[in-house]
């Protein structure tokens, strides 16, 4: 396994995770707009994830905490 590899594709918004120089065999949908990319053993080579900007902001490590205003 090579090292993983991280692309970010900006016109497109997609970040790209690669995790082996290996060919994509198959793919599952984690979640919407997340996909895992196997190879042909069914091991994990890859995660795609579309509108990564909107995936990153609405994520929970993104979430500013809420100041108490009582």
């Amino acid at each position: 396994m090579s090292n993983p590899q991280l692309s970010y594709f900006q016109d497109e918004d997609i970040l790209h995770l690669s995790l082996s120089d290996e060919p994509e065999a198959g793919s599952v949908e984690i979640s919407p707009d997340v996909t895992a990319e196997l190879n042909e053993n069914g091991d994990l080579i890859g995660i795609e994830i579309l509108a990564a900007s909107a995936f990153l902001r609405d994520s929970p490590s993104e979430a500013s905490p809420q100041a108490d205003t009582a």
